[in-house]
């Protein structure tokens, strides 16, 4: 290239570097990342398999977690709505759906006990704390810890159930007290009577174990958890738990069989009531004392265990168990409390759904004599392995029942009741009212009837020929000795003269209230009664001639209230023969005792009117009579209508009336019987006459009756008894 001739520099850049100056290091490339040493990846089959495990694991993973959240997203709003649901503590407490009746017997001890029995709300704070300690160490050791479920307790139940060939949800539950506490309140459903068949049904139902069912107990125990201390959920379950003999809650449990405060129970006592909740029927100590001792001492050996006692407190528990209250232990007049409660107001008494306490007639000591007399004949006079019956009633004249037997199993409640249930014939023991008819008439216990084959003939049945029980005939006999013998062609040929109208009417009109007889027959006892309708029939004749109703109700009042609902059902009323006919026919029945089919009856010389009464073929034998003080009834024969062998009225029942009355009158001044002789006694004994007609100033019922049907007040005379005579 040529120079620049102008000067000009040269268009090249000048050096930018001087010669000393160092050029610029060459920029280096930047390394690489080191990666992570991977494993060559498998090829083939194992590869292929490690690859899909990896997958699914995490799509499950994926899944699992998702799912979890929704489920504990839906569980929390569950529980959040029946924590919204659930009432205040004071609603909980009390869960029964009727009430309570409360017995008391005349001196005002309580005897029995009907209904759901409460006895008053406890807290868990205020019971004693032994059966508060009981109850955890039985049915929930871990219950202070656990929020409601206990995963633990369930897997040992299933574990059980399936080692004992059930299913994983039948039998043993795992249940907390919590979850017992949501099936005691039926997880917050109320009983309702339209919508179940009974009562029963509903417990089933709300005790049902089903896996829905379990899961919603879960819920529901969880919102309780929530709601509610664990001091309120054991106070529930305190209150609401049953535990036998009637009794729900700790309070009525304590009360009914120890007879104090469930605030002052002992720890054996704690021990009981605590293993009552396992099987409250079963275990009952009123039902098996023995057995429910041996669950308490379980009981006892748990607390132990668990630091709730020392062991010198166990071993004082173990050797002094807990026993009944006096009141308990008697379990007195099952047969007579279920009478009273059948035969009173349904809406105090089976139906009631306030506490109601009954003041009634009983008397302890009266129904013991009744219970002692039947078991000592059965013991002593019956053959092993009879399964005869027995009945027995004891009242006052005014018709006030003191003791009740309606069969040999005497501790028993809600059993088939002889003494009120069953009809029977009454055979002889009827004949009482034919006499009574007549002696109002106006004849004479010295009237002479004559004992010889008889026939009637029945419109539409032919000839009817009565029988007496020996088949054989005394002739001439006075009205007094046909009575006291029992015969049975006097008792029809009386019967025809006076009118089987009249001695029906009596016979009702004394409180016999079913059906009689139409024919002759009635005469001697076809037709059919109760025993208690018997007794109180004859209760009439001690007292004097006027029909009483029997009756067990004193007075009846609300729990804590003053003043009784209600009084007396019954007791003394019309007047149905006059009172000289009553105590004459009292000296006819003192002698069929004193001389005639019932000496048996006899005990201490005291005085003592009665009537034998066997039916046809022996199916039933009666003796009822009465002292001064006391009228009893007594029944023997077979459910099922059997044949008794070998037993009429004068013999076994003769013999439990004297048992049990020898208990009855013990400590008792002998008292004379209200009875009057004949007038023509003491005029003579061979030339009986007929008394004349009385004038009266009050007419008897069969008087009143006649008149109206006859239109006056004239009788047949004695000759006419035998006018029918073939």
């Amino acid at each position: 290239m040529s120079k620049n001739p102008k000067g000009r520099r040269p268009l090249v850049a000048d050096k930018r570097y001087s010669k000393s100056a160092a050029k610029p290091a060459p920029r280096k490339k930047a390394a690489p990342k080191r990666r992570k040493p991977q494993r060559p990846a498998r090829g083939g089959i194992v590869g292929l398999f490690q690859n899909l495990f990896r997958w699914v694991f995490r799509l499950i993973w994926n899944v699992v977690w998702r799912s979890s959240a929704v489920v504990l997203l839906v569980l929390v709003l569950a529980v959040g709505y029946v924590f919204t649901t659930l009432p205040n503590l004071t609603e909980l407490l009390d869960g029964r759906a009727r009430g309570s009746v409360t017995m008391l017997d005349r001196n005002s001890a309580v005897f029995a006990w009907r209904g759901d029995q409460f006895g008053g709300a406890v807290r868990a704070s205020t019971v004693s704390p032994h059966l508060k300690n009981a109850v955890v160490a039985t049915e929930d050791k871990r219950f202070y810890r656990h929020i409601g479920l206990s995963p633990r307790g369930i897997a040992s139940a299933v574990r059980i159930n399936l080692s004992e060939g059930r299913g994983p949800l039948q039998g043993h539950g795992g249940s907390t007290i919590t979850q017992q506490v949501a099936k005691l309140l039926c997880l917050g459903k109320e009983y309702e009577a339209d919508d179940w068949k009974n009562e029963a049904e509903y417990v089933r139902d709300c005790r049902r174990s089903s896996l829905s069912r379990k899961a919603q107990e879960a819920i529901f125990s969880l919102a309780m958890e929530a709601k509610y201390s664990k001091d309120d959920i054991l106070s529930i379950y305190l209150n609401r738990a049953y535990m036998g003999g009637g009794a729900y809650g700790a309070e009525a449990a304590s009360q009914r069989y120890f007879g104090k405060s469930a605030a002052e129970v002992s720890i054996p006592e704690g021990a009981m009531l605590a293993g009552l909740l396992t099987a409250p029927s079963t275990l009952s100590p009123t039902q098996n004392l023995q057995r429910s001792q041996n669950r308490a001492a379980t009981v006892v050996r748990l607390m132990r265990e668990q630091g709730y006692v020392s062991p010198e407190e166990e071993a004082i528990a173990q050797a002094n168990p807990a026993v009944l209250s006096k009141a308990a232990k008697q379990q007195a007049g099952g047969y007579f409390a279920d009478w009273v409660m059948s035969s009173g107001p349904e809406f105090f008494t089976r139906k009631t759904t306030e506490d109601v306490i009954i003041r009634t007639t009983l008397d302890q000591r009266l129904q013991k004599a009744a219970e002692q007399g039947l078991q000592w004949v059965f013991d002593n006079k019956v053959s092993a392995g009879s399964e005869a019956e027995a009945a027995i009633v004891v009242m006052s004249a005014d018709g006030a029942v003191r003791a009740m037997v309606g069969g040999r199993a005497t501790k028993v409640t809600g059993g088939f009741n002889r003494a009120t249930q069953a009809m029977r014939q009454t055979g002889s023991a009827f004949k009482p009212f034919i006499y009574a008819t007549a002696l109002d008439l106006g004849y004479s216990a010295l009237d002479i009837v004559n004992d010889e084959p008889y026939c009637l003939d029945i419109p539409g049945s032919g000839e009817w020929c009565p029988k007496n029980y020996t088949n054989r005939f005394l002739g001439p006999v006075t009205m007094t000795k046909a009575l006291q013998d029992s015969l049975n062609i006097p008792a029809v040929k009386v019967s025809e003269s006076v009118g089987r109208d009249l001695v029906r009417r009596v016979a009702s009109d004394f409180g016999i209230q079913s059906d009689l007889a139409a024919g002759p027959a009635l005469a001697l006892g076809a037709s059919e009664s109760t025993l208690l309708e018997m007794t109180g029939a004859f209760a009439g004749i001690l007292n004097g001639g006027s029909s009483v109703t029997p009756f067990g109700l004193i007075e009846l009042s609300l729990l804590g209230d003053d003043e009784p609902l209600m009084g007396t059902g019954g007791g003394i009323e019309e007047r149905v023969i006059q009172e000289s006919s009553a105590r004459q026919l009292t000296w006819m029945m003192e002698k069929v005792v004193s001389q005639g089919t019932g000496k048996r009856a006899q005990f201490e010389g005291r005085e003592i009117a009665g009537k034998t009464g066997t039916t046809q073929g022996a199916r039933d034998a009666w003796f009822i009579g009465f002292t001064g003080d006391y009228v009893a009834g007594v029944w023997m024969g077979y459910d099922d209508n059997t044949k008794l062998r070998g037993v009429t009225g004068g013999g076994l029942p003769a013999d439990i009336w004297r048992e049990t009355m020898q208990r009855v009158h013990a400590g008792v001044p002998a008292k004379p019987l209200p009875m009057q002789a004949p007038a023509a006694l003491q005029q003579s004994v061979t030339q009986p006459t007929v008394a004349p007609r009385r004038e009266r100033s009050q007419r008897s019922v069969i008087e009143n009756l006649l008149l109206d049907l006859l239109g006056n007040g004239s009788r047949r005379p004695a000759g006419e008894l035998d006018s029918n005579n073939r």
